[in-house]
């Protein structure tokens, strides 16, 4: 093998103003080596965010010295190359000027053959700030352009929003759940590569047309050399090996292989089957000589979003190897504000997660970052599909030629950089912009247009088609062709007129429904406003005590104190979660019983609409609630909060996403509907039982039926009559409890309460948690003597429950195991839970409520 390389370490860094270096690391940011050298305090607690906005105003420099041995010094081409430089950069080799970087999404490159020595090189990058570097660029354009997240006033830059100039994670420049920490750093990893002769810089598996039975592909392997002559490329996957001549030119050559697998081992979403991954390796050979080796590793899949005209409007669905599927899931942000400090072991906590909670999908979304490669590999590995937005959300961007052309680099890199990912599924122009600006419909939008003459409205959607409609679906019809392209979330279709822009109650395209929270529209609306394909909704809440106390003290524990109001970044959050407590929920004793009621408030909310958007299967095919994961502790609409914790939010999303569910709902008439709904392929026979209780346990009411559906679908199975069934009760002290069975085994349970929360009528219960004989202590079994509701169950050790934050009805036990996962492990295991408690609605509510 002819290739060598050299990681980079040893790093110091300072204020290019300053004369003394400080230890860094790298990859890393600005931030972080000031936190690590006690320059700055801990930038998530209680107010320091504000303190800390004069980082970004300054340039600052990194430095190493390094040596090169013998193998690489004598490697005829000496590279040096930065996967990611974050994000005005000038970089000196001894001196030398060998690049400017302007754009955090690149990888940049430079040939310094002739610039290394053998031994005390030095490595010099300078980083313009980027606010100085852009804030120049307001007054050349003449107008600030619409950028709504931007939180340039606690910047210190007043109205001036400079992020839509940079090529950088939008949320840096702060975000409605996110603070305003614009980085600059050496954030992906720094080298040396030598190399002689010839490498393979690439290899693209293309999927020309998989089934069951046969995938044809066609392997293109990108061949880099130095002089012309001729070779052998040899390629192997699953056991097979194919070979191709190849006549090599100086420079560039890509060498085609056709290759055929025969009843290849198909790539599957979770739920639908094994997510099976074939390694290719491509060997380029000259006579027996090895001289060059690259592999790759994909999934066989055929994928398309069907889009298809029908009675009411035109579908919206992913169709994997054949199968309609209903994506299950949530919006992904970056998982730090320092994304440097995201370990590949939050990677995995983060995407088992959403496997453990039966989600098939998540949508990387446009303001934060192209992920880790970590991100995809795990996303294929666990059969999670991947919606991958282009960096661009909630901003209009500027269209001189300097900037598209960036774009157009960014966007080819990154489609050729992802796309043998089979979890990747859609690339996405950009997030709500179109809605945003609304450009055929004068009322419509966020109110942008009317900031603006008609000659800059031109101007501005003129650079918005060149970016949306232009070069990215370029991009991805080059580098990635075959893979769907949709313009903008939401998006009806790229009709050019008015009936391009999505509303709520679209008939077609993709949802944003946000008429809960925003405009504080009931809960009930989730079974009103459904799309076919909703793929940003919901609701905050705060993270638990213990996770508020890592930014807070108890002085700070009130909703409207400083600390809390600076970790709450939705201007209404606070309000509004306290104004949808007031409607739905009883009072809560204090702020810790607050936090915990938001929680299962937010839940609850997040349970309706998934639901709602399940039972309308086929119409609806998608349901992404808003958001996975946080970027620091902060209140917000995540299901997991920054250190990884589920909330309420998480353990009823695991419910409600199951494979196979049940589901009520009530007619305006008074009949209670409730729906099968499976997403697995085989057809569903069980028995249904339905039970009313009193809260106490005494069952009032039983009655059992046989269900049957197809497979992959929603049915009603069992309707019965309100009046009914409450007869001679009190609707506020009756649950009424549903179990499917199949041969003896319970498949899904759900209750089904006849007033608002606020209104039941709970007693305080007494919860009996025994431990399973022979489980040591990692089983449990809970009961109650009178109905409990929301019970939140906490251990002593580490780890996390296999359900949580679920109703008990006495007579009703329920087990749950507790289980750790270890560094490096696929799954969790059984683990000892030490000391376990059991507190549930009643505990938290203020008293005589």
């Amino acid at each position: 093998m002819r290739e060598t390389q050299l990681v980079l370490s040893n790093w110091k860094f300072k204020a290019c103003q300053e004369q003394e270096w400080m230890e860094a690391i790298v990859p890393g940011c600005v931030h972080t080596d000031l936190l690590r050298n006690g320059i700055i305090k801990d930038p998530f607690y209680k107010t320091n965010e504000h303190d800390l906005q004069w980082i970004d105003k300054i340039d600052w420099e990194y430095e190493t010295h390094f040596d090169v041995n013998d193998q690489l010094f004598n490697a005829s081409t000496i590279e040096l190359v930065f996967d990611g430089l974050d994000t005005y950069a000038d970089v000196y080799v001894n001196g030398h000027h060998v690049l400017s970087a302007d754009n955090m999404f690149r990888t940049w490159k430079a040939n310094v053959t002739s610039m290394v020595n053998a031994k005390d090189n030095v490595l010099l990058i300078k980083f313009r700030s980027p606010v100085q570097e852009d804030l120049p660029k307001i007054e050349k354009l003449g107008y600030n352009l619409p950028a709504s997240n931007d939180q340039s006033e606690l910047g210190g830059l007043g109205a001036q929003k400079i992020s839509i100039f940079a090529r950088k994670a939008p949320y840096h420049y702060g975000w409605d759940w996110g603070p305003r920490f614009v980085t600059s750093g050496i954030w992906r990893e720094a080298r040396l590569e030598g190399w002689s002769g010839s490498k393979i810089t690439d290899v693209y598996v293309k999927q020309d047309q998989v089934n069951a039975s046969k995938a044809s592909l066609t392997v293109d392997v990108e061949i880099e050399s130095e002089h012309e002559w001729n070779g052998l490329v040899k390629l192997s996957a699953g056991g097979q090996t194919w070979e191709q001549a190849a006549h090599l030119k100086q420079g560039i050559n890509v060498i085609q292989l056709p290759v055929e697998i025969e009843n290849p081992k198909l790539w599957w979403s979770r739920g639908l089957g094994d997510a099976h991954l074939y390694t290719f390796t491509a060997e380029l050979c000259k006579d027996k000589e090895l001289i060059a080796a690259k592999s790759v590793r994909t999934g066989l899949r055929s994928i398309r979003l069907v889009r298809d005209k029908d009675e009411v409007g035109a579908s919206f669905y992913f169709e994997l190897n054949g199968v309609p599927v209903f994506a299950k899931g949530a919006n992904h942000i970056p998982n730090d504000s320092f994304i440097t400090e995201v370990t590949d072991e939050r990677y995995r906590h983060e995407i088992v997660s959403a496997a453990e909670s039966n989600m098939n999908m998540l949508r990387v979304w446009g303001g934060g970052i192209y992920e880790q490669s970590v991100f995809y590999e795990l996303c294929d590995e666990y059969g999670i599909l991947v919606w991958q937005d282009f960096m661009f959300a909630c901003s209009m961007y500027p269209g001189d030629e300097a900037f598209l052309e960036n774009v157009r680099l960014e966007a080819e890199e990154n489609v050729k950089r992802l796309r043998n990912h089979p979890s990747i599924v859609l690339w996405c122009g950009n997030n709500e912009i179109d809605s945003a600006w609304a450009q055929f419909d004068e009322k419509g939008g966020w109110g942008w247009k009317k900031e603006y003459t008609s000659e800059q409205r031109a101007v501005i959607w003129a650079d918005y088609e060149a970016v949306f409609h232009d070069i990215l679906p370029d991009a991805v019809e080059a580098f990635a062709p075959g893979t769907q392209y949709w313009p903008s979330s939401p998006l009806i279709s790229l009709s050019g007129d008015i009936n391009q822009h999505a509303h709520p109650l679209s008939a077609e395209g993709d949802v944003h429904y946000w008429g809960v929270w925003h405009a504080v529209e009931p809960f009930e609306n989730y079974n009103l406003k459904i799309g076919r394909f909703m793929s940003e909704y919901g609701f905050q809440s705060f993270p638990e005590y213990d996770t508020v106390m890592k930014f807070a003290t108890e002085q700070d524990l009130a909703l409207d104190s400083k600390v809390m109001r600076a970790h709450q970044k939705n201007g209404d959050g606070n309000r509004l979660i306290k104004e949808y407590m007031d409607i739905y929920m009883s009072e809560p004793k204090d702020f810790p019983a607050f936090l915990y009621m938001s929680q299962v408030l937010q839940a609850e909310a997040m349970k309706m609409a998934i639901e709602a958007h399940r039972r309308s299967m086929p119409y609806c095919m998608g349901t992404l609630y808003w958001q996975m994961n946080d970027c620091w502790p902060v209140a917000s609409w995540a299901g997991m909060d920054y250190y990884g914790k589920w909330k309420a939010m998480q353990y009823y999303a695991k419910r409600s996403f199951a494979d196979t569910m049940l589901s009520f709902d009530k007619t305006d008439d008074g009949v209670i509907n409730i729906h099968a709904v499976t997403d697995l392929l085989e057809s569903l026979k069980g028995e249904l039982r339905l039970s009313l209780y009193d809260f106490t346990g005494v069952l009032i009411k039983q009655e059992t039926t046989q269900v049957s559906t197809a497979g992959n679908s929603a049915a009603i199975v069992s309707s019965i009559n309100e009046l009914e069934w409450l007869t001679g009760c009190e609707a506020n002290r009756v649950v009424l409890y549903a179990e499917l069975t199949q041969g003896g085994k319970l498949i899904d349970s759900k209750e089904h309460y006849f007033v608002k929360a606020k209104e039941q009528k709970l007693t305080s219960a007494v919860i009996r948690i025994s431990e399973v004989e022979g489980s040591n202590g990692t089983s449990f079994a809970l009961e109650t003597d009178v109905l409990a509701k929301q019970v939140w169950i906490t251990a002593e050790h580490e780890g996390m429950f296999t359900d949580n934050f679920f109703d008990l009805i006495p007579g009703v036990a329920k087990i749950v195991e507790f289980r750790l996962r270890e560094s490096g492990e696929a799954a969790s295991k059984p683990a000892a839970a030490g000391k376990v408690q059991a507190r549930s609605m009643i505990d938290f509510l203020a008293e005589g409520k």
